[in-house]
């Protein structure tokens, strides 16, 4: 399989070459930002596109088909239609905070985009802590969506951030759980180490039962974290008009919406990693043949292939279950979640203690 590191390793000894150490990181550090920002617009434009063909799918609908064939442009249509909306600027509002809020809110998404393995050696933040730095930024945009509530001094985005705060910090705790029972399983927390240990075989299938669970808990909690239907009570149009963003117009709205879509596959991106081998083959240990076929495919076709199974089984809950009542969605998660999480980690310690792990 092929490894991409020869190519930046290439790019560091060839600027190395000509520059002195400080010039070369900072053109470095300015390539990278730059394919990060372009690699998340284009999933952006991607996963909306994707969701109003999926979601007219479920309908009997068409969905996009005007702009461009089959309506491949029409994301790209509205990109430009928000980059030119005005910012609609309030006099009710902390604007301080109010402009704050948005940019918190993207910068969470683009930390925790950046931790993402998209291939081998294409990992822009990888160390031996790299999950835990990974919880602790996405964490940072729980904020963002508080600031926007409060900062906005309106009654409907204040209960939609009251809504997403209780529900995102609520269910951030069967998310880790989860994410710690597959630390545990691999005996690191760096993402690149998660990724090589399963090598040999995806968690899914090597960790037993409890990595199952683990990954439907993560299936249910990640959906619920993104604020998606059925959990989708902070944006609650027939409640809500908007929830938190009501206020917001031009990009500042853009930016809520591009992490909105972000999250969903971060989300996917992060399950792909500790449950599906991230970029790794499918590997079946004895079929040798079998095993070298798989490593002709690109490891970035991998990982993103699998991050679209993944995104699109989340898309298909909003579109096949009502949403819930604010009680029936903590009540899930304080009630059944949470105890079956921890329980779950218990045994997973227990089978690895025990070596009665694949």
């Amino acid at each position: 399989m092929y490894d991409f590191s020869i190519i930046t390793s290439w790019i560091d000894s060839f600027l190395r070459q000509y520059l002195p150490e400080w010039g070369a990181l900072l053109i470095e550090f300015v390539l990278i930002g730059v394919a990060l920002l372009l690699l998340y617009a284009l999933i952006a434009l991607f996963l909306i596109y994707f969701e109003r063909k999926v979601c007219a799918f479920f309908q009997c609908r068409l969905g996009p088909n005007r702009v461009g064939p089959y309506g491949v442009i029409q994301s790209v249509a509205d990109m430009f239609k928000m980059l030119i909306k005005e910012l609609i600027r309030l006099n009710h509002v902390d604007q301080f905070l109010f402009n704050l809020a948005p940019y918190l809110v993207i910068t969470a998404s683009m930390l925790a985009f950046g931790c993402l393995p998209f291939g081998r050696g294409l990992q822009v933040l990888d160390f031996n802590i790299g999950i835990f730095f990974l919880i602790a930024a996405s964490s940072i945009g729980i904020l963002g969506i508080l600031l926007a509530g409060w900062s906005s001094n309106n009654k409907f985005t204040l209960v939609g951030a009251i809504r997403s705060g209780a529900q995102m910090i609520s269910y951030e705790l069967s998310i880790g759980l989860s994410i710690i029972t597959i630390v545990t399983l691999a005996g690191t927390m760096s993402i690149s180490g998660i990724v090589e240990a399963q090598q040999n075989g995806w968690f899914i299938f090597t960790g037993h039962i409890p990595a199952i669970v683990a990954f439907l808990i993560y299936l249910v909690a990640g959906t619920a974290e993104t604020n998606r239907g059925p959990f989708d009570l902070p944006e609650a149009e027939s409640e809500l008009t908007a929830g938190y963003h009501t206020e917001y117009s031009g990009m500042h709205f853009g930016f809520f919406y591009l992490a909105e879509y972000l999250n969903l596959f971060i989300v996917s991106g992060v399950a792909t990693t500790l449950f599906l081998g991230g970029w790794m083959p499918l590997h079946i240990p004895g079929w040798e043949a079998f095993n070298n076929v798989m490593d002709y495919i690109p490891s970035i076709i991998w990982f993103f292939g699998k991050c679209v199974v993944i995104m699109w089984v989340i898309i298909w809950f909003k579109w096949t279950f009502p949403r819930l009542r604010i009680d029936q969605l903590l009540k899930l998660e304080w009630k059944y979640l949470l105890p079956l999480s921890l329980v779950n980690l218990a045994v997973m310690s227990i089978l690895v203690v025990l070596g009665w792990h694949f």
